[in-house]
């Protein structure tokens, strides 16, 4: 959380904290928490990390975005076998499950561990291990999207769909694109083949790379939600097409502020993507990283004017925007709708 933060007011704090809440854009590895990054790294001798929980904090201060993704590059080398993975999603799932998050689709940066030699069967051994205990333990379901960074090239991406399709667990629903945004022309080709094989497209586009990134995710990526997307707010064009289309946009405000894609928390378009008539889901990104949480998301939004209606709408969104079955959206909205009633909404 950041404790800079102004504090919520306590009806709507409780109405936070009770939400039934889906989140769809957080990345596993992004996830760790410093102290599990310490643990690990003591494990495996990794050097270039930091010694202690503190220092790990300092140096989540991230100047801009390429520096944000060496860092992560960078904490992913504490990751090296089946248990590290049980352990990092095992605590993810409960820390989720903590803030009354019902249903997660998790990003997992695959193609980084498989770079370092860490095959995708051990990746998917840990996580779909500790997917499914977390879902007898804390009742949280939590499914996985593989991608790689598009900065890396269309290889990195056909080893990447190559592991997902030769060992996909049954956690496994989508493919997406992430790192440094770069044209997606040259990914065309892959997606289709990820989608031919009941894959969902679901890429990043539009955090920094300007409004043609989220075009060309639509437009040759045939993608089924946009990751980020905030700046789509810059093409009227393109603001009327995510309207007309329903497509979802999966915003992150507090990672947008921290690698510096808006100046200030007070600039994120998030209220006019709302007002515009977009889909607009509410999401993490990288938690311990940015120093939030899903709970601090949903202040955040409040902070930037949302009221109980608007919040409920974020969560509704989350939740139509999921591959969640029919009956289980139903239900959860059912839920959403109820909280909101009895909080006057």
């Amino acid at each position: 959380m950041d404790r800079s933060s102004p504090p919520t007011a306590p009806g709507i704090e409780a109405f936070i904290r009770d939400l039934p809440k889906v989140e769809l854009h957080v990345h596993l590895e992004g996830s760790m928490q410093p102290a599990t990054l310490l643990e690990l790294a003591r494990k495996h001798r990794v050097e270039k990390i930091p010694a202690t929980v503190e220092q790990i904090r300092e140096w989540y201060a991230f100047r801009d975005f390429p520096h944000f993704i060496d860092v992560y590059l960078t904490s992913v080398e504490a990751l090296r076998d089946e248990a590290d993975f049980a352990l990092l999603a095992g605590d993810v799932a409960a820390r989720l499950a903590a803030q009354n998050v019902r249903y997660a689709e998790v990003h997992v940066s695959l193609y980084g561990h498989m770079m370092r030699g860490v095959p995708a069967k051990v990746v998917f051994a840990g996580i779909e291990h500790a997917r499914i205990e977390a879902e007898r333990t804390h009742g949280i379901r939590l499914r996985w999207i593989p991608d790689f960074p598009g900065d890396y090239g269309a290889e990195a991406g056909e080893e990447t769909l190559d592991a997902v399709l030769a060992h996909r667990p049954e956690g496994v629903i989508g493919f997406g694109v992430g790192g440094i945004e770069v044209p997606r022309a040259p990914f065309a080709d892959l997606f289709t083949r990820a989608r031919a094989a009941g894959l969902h497209s679901l890429p990043h586009a539009g955090e920094n790379g300007g409004p043609e990134r989220v075009r060309e995710a639509l437009d040759l990526l045939h993608a089924e939600r946009i990751g980020h997307g905030i700046d789509a707010m810059r093409d009227p064009e393109l603001i009327a097409r995510l309207r007309e289309t329903g497509i979802p946009v999966d915003v992150s405000p507090t990672s947008n502020l921290r690698t510096r894609a808006i100046e200030a928390i007070e600039d994120h378009p998030l209220p006019r993507m709302l007002e515009a008539g977009l889909v607009v889901t509410l999401n993490t990104d990288d938690p311990p990283m940015f120093g939030t949480d899903l709970l601090n998301e949903y202040r955040t939004a409040h902070r930037l004017g949302l009221g109980a209606a608007e919040l409920a709408l974020l969560a509704r969104n989350a939740v139509a925007a999921s591959f969640l079955e029919p009956s289980a959206k139903a239900a959860l909205t059912g839920e959403i709708d109820a909280l909101l009633a009895a909080h006057g909404g």
